[in-house]
């Protein structure tokens, strides 16, 4: 009641500032948003007032800690303005934003995924095939680092796609760690750090095909605008050749190198700090893998998820439908992939750029559903009755995580209807010095994905900015080895590495909430252990990649620094969780 509370009177206060700034003639032009929804729009689109709705959801889920009221709050404040603060109106839109991101053909394909994914791992789990690999992975991990190096490590194993590497390996490594003793935070954080840096750094991944498109269609258009021939030219030879582009940016790619090896860097120097600290001592001296009150994304513990008794625990019944799911997903690619090119043009890098990804993984999960049910019900494991509960327990352990998901999505919408990706682009447009652009556009890029939640919508939203303007004020001229081309690169590089990085960030990103689900983790939790190195490493990136680089530093050396940078502090601020313990037990 107290959380309600909090959560009341916070929109409250909201909706009587924006009232006090629209009668106070601040330029919100918000008296006469009622005719303009009808005639123009929301009459504060791409002002800052288009700030508040995601800002109101973010702060209220990390102060109250209720995940669904925050974002269903922010939702409604979004609702509420488009509506001319009409209540009524206000909440019947709400429901019409859930119900536009729930018909929305990408986000129906990941939650069948997710579903179908997690009925899978409820077959898994009650016959026994989970705890079968745990006891073969408790041969290969038998300390916390060991089982912390081999989390990080499976994530190479599914690289091609950040849904499925989140998904997969949060739930196949959960019992692992926990029976290490490894917190919920620390998994959901090594599975959600290693999943998307790798998706966007990766040359053949379901991100590239996207990538690829947005620098294509960014050039080819400011081509077509361009009334100098010679420049024209170039700029469609850029655009004919934006893979070559995105292959010369990933060195320029400062976060998510960066954030990769951060993670290894904390695994082997088994050192910690901020609330990561409190929450691996808390699970190392035996006080639960998860903070005492959290609400883990996912439920681990129904009845129907245990194995039976006196049922052989087998390691195969686990490992076969994740392998089936890795072969489909990767199959399903290649033919979804090469079903539209010429047999002249059926490269790998363009066979993942046409692939459909979302088709893939939901027939992947769907394959995989279908092994670990003939596996336990053939081996006489489990009935076929007792099987097909397993299958629904194993989604219903995923509801919550599909409630937070939609409402991500809704509020997603409501960003864009009332132009919180148009503000923050638009900042971009003031006159600045060259050499400052990719830092600008990396703190841009951040603002927007932990404002709406989406590293794709983000750089959907800035690729057709940034291209242009980055051109226009002098970069990438020639390209390849022409004037200011590593410029040109850190731009494009900067909104993909900002767009995951406020992607990290965000409690309402969809990655992020994936990656607690599938840890079984508070989202929350998830989020406050994660951040402080999310934002140490985004600094670090910052002043000696971003920064350096455009100034013509080689961005080889940045990285280089960048690791000796984080490697040092994690020696003066990072602590061994274990000796710490150790340390208060023995006082």
């Amino acid at each position: 009641m107290k959380k309600f509370t909090i959560t009341f009177f916070l929109s409250a206060l909201i909706l009587a500032v924006i009232g006090w700034a629209d009668l106070s003639g601040l330029g919100l032009n918000l008296a006469d948003t009622a005719a303009a929804a009808d005639d123009e729009g929301f009459g504060g689109f791409g002002t800052w007032v288009s700030l508040l709705p995601p800002l109101v959801a973010i702060a209220l889920a990390l102060i109250t800690r209720e995940v669904v009221l925050s974002l269903f709050a922010g939702v409604w404040i979004g609702a509420l303005f488009i509506a001319g603060f009409n209540p009524f109106t206000g909440t019947a839109d709400s429901f019409s934003f859930l119900i536009n991101a729930m018909s929305d053909e990408y986000h129906v394909a990941i939650i069948m995924f997710s579903l179908m994914l997690g009925g899978m791992v409820g077959l898994m789990s009650r016959g026994g095939g989970t705890k079968g690999v745990v006891t073969v992975l408790a041969k290969l991990a038998k300390n916390r680092t060991q089982g912390q190096l081999i989390t990080w490590i499976s994530a190479l194993f599914l690289f091609f796609d950040d849904y499925a590497n989140s998904l997969i390996r949060g739930s196949a490594m959960r019992p692992m760690t926990d029976r290490l003793n490894i917190s919920r935070e620390k998994l959901a954080y090594i599975v959600d750090s290693t999943a998307a840096p790798l998706a966007v750094s990766a040359v053949i991944t379901t991100w590239i095909g996207f990538e690829i498109t947005q620098i294509s269609n960014s050039l080819s258009t400011l081509a077509a605008q361009t009334d100098d021939a010679v420049l024209a030219a170039q700029l469609q030879a850029g655009a004919d050749n934006a893979f070559m582009i995105f292959l010369h940016s990933v060195p320029y790619l400062f976060y998510p190198l960066l954030a990769l090896g951060f993670v290894l860097m904390i695994v082997l120097m088994k050192r910690d700090f901020g609330p990561m600290l409190d929450a691996e001592r808390r699970a190392y001296s035996g006080g639960g893998v998860i903070r005492p009150g959290a609400v883990p994304a996912s439920d681990v513990n129904l009845e129907s998820l245990q194995p039976l008794d006196g049922k052989p625990l087998r390691w195969y019944n686990a490992a076969i439908p994740v392998l089936t799911v890795v072969i489909v997903a990767i199959y399903g690619l290649y033919s979804t992939g090469v079903s539209g090119l010429e047999p002249g043009e059926r490269s790998l890098t363009n066979i993942i750029g046409d692939a459909d990804p979302f088709a893939a993984l939901v027939w992947a999960s769907f394959s995989g559903c279908f092994v670990a049910m003939l596996l336990v019900v053939s081996q006489k494991i489990l009935t076929v009755g007792q099987a097909l509960e397993s299958f629904v327990g194993g989604m219903q352990s995923m509801m919550m995580a599909i409630i937070i998901l939609v409402l991500a999505w809704g509020l997603g919408e409501v960003t864009q209807a009332v132009g919180t990706g148009s503000y923050l682009a638009g900042l971009l447009q003031d006159t600045l010095p060259l050499v400052l652009l990719p830092g600008l556009v990396f703190f841009i890029a951040a603002v927007t994905a932990f404002s709406t939640g989406t590293s794709w919508g983000t750089m959907a939203i800035l690729f057709p900015v940034v291209i242009p303007l980055a051109v226009v004020m002098g970069a990438g001229v020639g390209f390849a080895g022409g004037e200011n081309y590593g410029i040109l690169l850190g731009a494009i590089s900067s909104v993909m590495a900002g767009a995951v990085f406020g992607d990290h960030c965000s409690p309402i990103s969809d990655t992020t909430v994936i990656s607690s689900m599938s840890s079984a983790c508070d989202l929350i939790d998830h989020v406050r252990t994660q951040l402080p190195y999310a934002l140490v490493v985004a600094a670090v990136a910052l002043v000696v990649g971003e920064i350096p680089a455009a100034f013509g530093v080689s961005p080889v050396y940045g990285l280089v620094v960048g690791f000796a940078l984080l490697y040092l502090v994690l020696r003066i601020f990072g602590r061994n969780p274990e000796e710490g313990q150790l340390a208060a037990a023995i006082k």
